[in-house]
């Protein structure tokens, strides 16, 4: 026998995000910005300087289309 699986309200809408490892170029210090975020500046956490999106790298995303 399964058991249905519960997802958190809004979990559609976030689904299919992708996640992107930005390297600082100042400092050299990483943050996550995920795909629904690019419309806005990002500053490093440890510097302060802005994020050069240029420099992001793709590393994990929820690509699994089977249905729930």
């Amino acid at each position: 026998m399964s058991t249905p699986v519960n997802h958190c309200p809004g979990f559609e809408s976030f689904r299919n995000l992708k996640s992107f490892i930005c390297t600082c170029s100042h400092c050299g210090a990483e943050k996550e910005i995920f795909s629904d975020e690019f419309d806005r500046e990002h500053r490093c956490s440890q510097c302060r300087q802005k994020i050069d999106f240029a420099k992001c790298e793709y590393r994990a995303g929820a690509e699994d289309k089977t249905p729930r």
